[in-house]
């Protein structure tokens, strides 16, 4: 603060204390914005609505719409002050949260909210599985908010995520995502600032969760908000590299009236530690493909001969034996102004000098001594002769890099041609960077996102679907040499990204893991029509056609098994890099988990226990036998261990002795000292997590702590 603000409140607070408190915490408030950069207005911090969370008095709930009744429900928050149970139904007296205003209702006509800040109790159910990848460990897909099942992975991944891949809602369309459970409008003024502060927050809980040492977040997004994007990455992830990529999803153009048609997408890739972009194939040196030769000649008119840039000794005659059409020697330098006649002449020879048809002079490309050396190791070829014109051999040289090639055994040589140069071909594919410029026909999200998700679900039930191998590549440039990574997206919509990496896996052999997290929303329409017909949220009736139950969990099960919903195969192949039938589907495992909130007042510990145990097999690796429930001394599972009673630490520690791939022990117990003691008896590999005895404070979220 300014120096003359400083003053000028000191003479305030001398007639006004007061005022001058309010003042200084009105421009604490702008000492806080950026004078620079990225600035928005930090709307209050979202609620959520906790469908089927049991209903206890002092709970916050809000008023569910009547049935039949399209409109919204009121939004006011009430508290529960008592609960009447004698009545065939249970009712619930209310008090306005902010008002005097009271209110009964039927507690099924009520949903718990939870605000930021309000800590809630999560756990997990297993709503299904496949198991078609032996002991491979399981994909998992998670129905939630994703910004409570972000901070739950706190608890399982802070620190160890590989790579985000996330698409986040492009704010381009009315009403096509919420903020703080309402739709928000395309006309509304503060769309864009909802929009960040909605991301702020899942943003920074992403950051958590990456290694620091090694990732990359990867976000998509179009032209609507790009550059308030870029801004906030960069605010949020300071000191990381952020890089931008264009990338062509629709070639016909997206019709826009009276603006141009879009094309493309973008997508920023923010690396941490040494996450570097690894290299792809170059399908000009591919496998089997010719070792490519450059032409000796300059063409570029700034090289001709005389020019500073083509050198003053790089015209020269090359002397072609006209019977054998090898070179016989190299000549030595003209001059820039000597005639090129008053070359010495060879018998049984052709001099050859670099000049166009045109009788433009030119410059060869190397001095006569670096081309000597080339023609010594069979890296000049003499290629087409034409008589009549006044370059009547054409030349060519192999360059440094394809010569380093042959020399570091990426191509082979296979022979010689007439003129004594060698014959090479690429045996490996050799490795390019890719461009910031992706204009590929495997990333249209037409051909190979619509059409992909309709060939596995049968039918077209979800609008603009990322392409799979447009996602397969982009994860591909960081975890393509990590075959055991961990890659999280937080706004799975239809599951692209776990059929991605499960398509890594396939070819590689490789053990990755996905967790995706998507709600189980209708669109606006959807809920209106669902209203009309009686059902709200939470219902059996709402829940079936939300897209976590209708495309999410379909769509990976049928990229799993190779079988529609309906039980037919899939039809048609996948293509790139790795080709096969879709109908073969994949040999992985995946669990599907709905996230629930518990009661933390519940003494049911058998109850709280199966709730979160999901969490400690997650956090273990997600292979192998999950504990799903407590006993009185403790259990030993593949990759972990959970010691329910310290009275049990000494035969505990002597059976996970004699597990091998044991990774994380879980010791229950309130007591640190205990903790610390037990701990110190594992080996060196295996990490000791402390659980307190009531379960579900080790996951308590939704604190506000950033």
């Amino acid at each position: 603060m300014s120096n003359n603000l400083n003053s000028l409140l000191a003479r305030v607070e001398k007639t006004d204390a007061a005022l001058a408190r309010e003042l200084q915490a009105q421009i604490y408030v702008l000492e806080k914005r950026r004078e620079f950069g990225l600035n928005f207005e930090k709307h209050k911090p979202e609620t959520m609505e906790l469908y089927g969370r049991r209903l206890r008095v002092g709970d916050r709930v809000r008023f569910l719409a009547s049935r039949g009744n399209v409109e919204f429900a009121r939004r006011e928050t009430w508290i529960v002050e008592s609960l009447d149970s004698s009545q065939i139904e249970v009712v619930a007296s209310l008090k306005l949260e902010e008002g005097k205003e009271t209110a009964t209702r039927l507690i099924e006509d009520l949903v718990v909210v939870a605000d930021f800040r309000e800590p809630i109790y999560p756990g997990l159910k297993s709503t299904g599985k496949i198991d078609r990848g032996g002991d491979k460990p399981f994909h998992t897909v998670i129905n939630a908010e994703n910004y409570h099942a972000l901070e739950a992975m706190l608890f399982t991944y802070q620190g160890k995520v590989d790579a985000i891949y996330i698409d986040p809602p492009y704010n381009t369309r009315d009403k096509d995502w919420k903020y703080n459970n309402d739709y928000v409008d395309g006309d509304d003024g503060y769309k864009h600032s909802k929009w960040l502060s909605f991301m702020e927050r899942r943003l920074k809980l992403a950051k958590k969760l990456l290694n620091p040492k090694d990732s990359v977040l990867i976000v998509t997004i179009d032209d609507n908000e790009v550059h308030r994007l870029g801004l906030l990455l960069e605010q949020v992830f300071q000191g990381r590299s952020v890089q931008m990529v264009t990338t062509v999803i629709n070639p016909r153009g997206h019709f826009r009236d009276g603006t141009f048609s879009r094309t493309e997408e973008y997508i920023f890739f923010v690396t941490q530690g040494s996450a570097r972009v690894q290299g792809e194939p170059d399908e000009d040196y591919s496998e089997g493909a010719a070792v490519p030769w450059r032409t000796l000649r300059r063409s570029d008119l700034d090289s001709a001969r005389g020019t500073k840039k083509g050198g003053t000794n790089q015209f020269y005659p090359i002397y072609i034996n006209d019977k054998t059409g090898r070179i016989d020697s190299v000549g030595a330098p003209l001059q820039h102004g000597v005639d090129r006649s008053t070359s010495p002449r060879r018998r049984g020879c052709t001099a050859v000098f670099p000049s166009r048809d045109d009788d433009t002079e030119m410059n060869w490309g190397l001095t006569p001594g670096s081309l000597q050396t080339l023609i010594d190791h069979g890296y000049v070829r003499v290629g087409r002769h034409t008589p009549s014109k006044l370059q009547a051999y054409e030349l060519s040289y192999l360059t440094s890099g394809r010569i380093s090639d042959i020399v570091e055994g990426r191509a082979k040589v296979q022979g010689f041609d007439d003129s004594g140069a060698v014959i090479a071909q690429y045996i490996t594919h050799k490795i390019k960077m890719p461009v910031s410029n992706w204009v590929r026909d495997s990333h249209n999200a037409e051909t190979n996102g619509t059409a992909i998700l309709k060939a596995l679900l049968g039918q077209k039930l979800f609008p603009y679907p990322k392409a799979l191998y447009a996602v397969e590549d982009a994860l591909r440039y960081f975890v393509g040499l990590k075959p055991e990574s961990l890659i999280i997206d937080f706004f799975a919509g239809s599951g692209t990204t776990a059929h991605a990496v499960m398509r890594l896996n396939h070819q590689d052999g490789g053990r990755r893991r996905s967790v995706v997290v998507t709600n189980n929303e209708v669109s606006s329409v959807e809920a209106q029509h669902l209203s009309a017909e009686g059902y709200r949220p939470g219902d059996p009736g709402w829940e079936a056609v939300g897209i976590c139950n209708v495309v999410t969990k379909p769509r990976i099960r049928a990229a799993v098994t190779g079988k529609r919903p309906d039980g037919i195969p899939v039809a048609g192949d996948y293509k790139y890099v790795d080709e096969f039938p879709m109908a073969d589907g994949f040999e992985e495992n995946v669990e599907f988990f709905d996230l629930t909130y518990e009661d933390p007042r519940l003494v049911g510990l058998d109850l709280e226990f199966l709730a979160v145990s999901p969490l400690l097999w997650m956090r273990a690796g997600s292979e192998g036998r999950r504990i799903n429930a407590q006993n009185d001394t403790f259990d030993v599972a593949d990759t972990y261990g959970v010691l329910f009673s310290v009275d049990a630490a000494a035969p505990f520690l002597k059976a996970i002795g004699k597990v091998d791939g044991l990774r994380i022990v879980y010791i229950v117990t309130d007591d640190e000292k205990q903790f610390q003691m037990i701990a110190s008896g594992l080996p060196l590999h295996v990490e000791a997590v402390r659980l307190y005895e009531s379960y579900l404070r080790t996951f308590e979220i939704n604190t506000g702590k950033e």
